[in-house]
């Protein structure tokens, strides 16, 4: 059965996460999965590269899937502009594909990812057009703080304590390669990229960190956080508005030879 890997970008406001969910049909997968049914003329099941909570946007995420025929033997369907334009006459206005790409039967757009990366938007004047989309946090930083607590990151790897409870992974180290703040279009970032992320993790790093920008916490006190491996340490009192999934890294190469 051919394989495809979807490129997809989302805003994340009105959904309950990216991944399908028993308890609710209010998911990007969901919507994703429904448009295609309605185009393909068959039920289809994906595989997510990277879930993202509730609220949490996306400008670059994956799916996986596969099916019977070929792009070129779908009815109707004769180029991947032409299934583009389709499958995104059918999705809602805030979720977009924006690539479909044939691999090879073995690719696995969640285990094959070699990285993540994510950026968290803080605004600092009252803005309503920024509102859903970056945190509004109008108080002093010391941003010179901020930088050394996001360099101290960098030391470790298991991140228990920005963990949420009720997870199912078995390991909580996670290798991380970048880890910053920078002013940047009117914005202050976090950005950070590793080869995983935990349930919750950017927004715990995000709003333990600015505990110390606030000086609530101490340098001292955010290294014994890490080291006590205790979620009920950190803080994870940031809002979904502000993060986005900038990207989910493949080694280099992956797709070229897999383009339509």
């Amino acid at each position: 059965m051919p394989r495809y890997f979807l490129e997809v970008s989302y805003k994340g406001t009105n959904y309950s996460g990216f991944q399908s969910q028993l308890n609710t049909q209010k998911t990007i997968q969901f919507e994703i999965e429904k448009a295609l049914e309605i185009l393909l003329k068959e039920k289809i099941q994906m595989t997510g590269s990277s879930r993202t909570d509730a609220g949490v946007h996306a400008l670059q995420n994956y799916f996986h899937f596969d099916i019977e025929n070929p792009l070129q033997k779908w009815k109707g369907i004769e180029t991947e502009t032409h299934f583009n334009y389709k499958v995104n006459a059918i999705l809602p206005q805030d979720i977009v594909v924006k690539r479909i790409i044939p691999v090879h039967k073995e690719a696995h757009c969640r285990f094959d990812a070699i990285s993540r990366e994510y950026n968290y938007y803080i605004y600092r004047h009252k803005n309503p057009f920024l509102q859903g989309r970056a945190l509004f946090y109008p108080y002093k930083l010391e941003l010179q703080k901020l930088q050394e607590a996001a360099s101290i990151i960098k030391e470790y790897n298991d991140f228990t304590s920005f963990s949420k409870r009720n997870t199912q992974v078995k390991s909580f180290v996670c290798n991380i390669e970048t880890s910053e703040w920078e002013f940047k279009s009117g914005y202050l970032i976090y950005h950070v990229k590793a080869n995983r992320f935990l349930r919750g993790m950017v927004r715990a790093l995000t709003a333990t960190m600015l505990k110390i920008g606030r000086n609530k916490f101490s340098l001292d006190d955010f290294r014994q956080i890490i080291i006590q491996k205790d979620c009920t340490k950190a803080s994870f009192a940031v809002p979904p508005d502000g993060l986005f999934l900038l990207s989910v890294n493949y080694p280099e190469n992956y797709f070229s030879a897999g383009y339509l």
